[in-house]
């Protein structure tokens, strides 16, 4: 018996895999868009009620022109490498909230937050395109997703999320929440280290792909990095270290350099 649920769950696994764009790593993916993205939409939709909203200023314009700007190219680069089901999950929202937060997010979806408190790190729409093409990698690898499907994992809930409701319906509620970030601060997601690298990794590439030079990207970890004093802004709670990142980031500039067209 115990030789046939392994067996299960090895097959349930293979099949439950995709691909994520631009590193090619395999993730786990249990669970589907469709059956999250109403309680995402529930958590940004509070998140955004719950901040002055300053989308409409001259700063909050510019978060949405270059938030606009690397979702229309991140499209085109998903379509052309046949990732178009993905693309029909995004339902793009950009918007800037008050705060003195040192952050920024992206939940599934493509529902976009940054907060003022980043705005003086950021300096420019170069700036700004650094930390939307990290966010954004976020929502593209799925690592919300990826989440939430380890913790289906590990509490022995298989079959996919409407299975594991049935089979444990509290236990699915927790874990959806944890996944999304909802019931957190705003909505904030904390990421493990192997996604935030991936992110910056993808992230890179995207801003590149949108026409922002990928060599500011370390200029501004070094800005972020300083912004802390004795500790890590909010943004960098659980990110790898800056140097660790800037070095990372160097080594994967020649990739980006590829797609990027001033």
């Amino acid at each position: 018996m115990k030789k046939i649920i392994l067996v299960f769950a090895a097959g349930l696994l293979a099949y439950s895999c995709s691909t994520v764009p631009l590193t090619g790593r395999r993730s786990l993916s249990m669970v589907s868009n469709d059956e999250i993205q109403p309680l995402v939409n529930d958590e940004y939709k509070r998140a955004v009620s719950e901040s002055k909203n300053v989308t409409g200023t001259a700063n909050g314009q510019a978060v949405v022109r270059v938030g606009q700007r690397m979702a229309k190219a991140v499209e085109a680069y998903l379509v052309q490498e046949g990732y178009q089901d993905l693309v029909n999950d995004f339902s793009w929202e950009f918007n800037l909230l008050e705060s003195d937060q040192i952050n920024a997010w992206c939940m599934p979806g493509g529902k976009v937050a940054f907060y003022t408190g980043i705005l003086p790190i950021t300096k420019d729409e170069a700036g700004i395109a650094v930390v939307m093409g990290h966010e954004i990698a976020h929502a593209v690898a799925s690592h919300a997703r990826e989440r939430m499907s380890n913790g289906m994992l590990l509490n022995g809930l298989l079959g996919g999320a409407s299975a594991a409701m049935g089979q444990n319906p509290t236990m699915m509620q927790q874990i959806l929440l944890q996944g999304v970030g909802a019931g957190s601060q705003l909505g904030m997601l904390s990421f493990s280290r192997k996604h935030e690298l991936e992110a910056d990794e993808m992230g890179l590439i995207f801003m590149a792909m949108a026409g922002y030079d990928p060599r500011t990207a370390p200029a501004f970890w070094q800005r972020m990095a300083a912004a802390g004093g004795g500790a890590p802004p909010e943004f960098l709670s659980t990110h790898p270290g800056p140097d660790r990142r800037i070095e990372r980031l160097n080594a994967n500039m020649p990739k980006a350099l590829k797609y990027y067209k001033p």
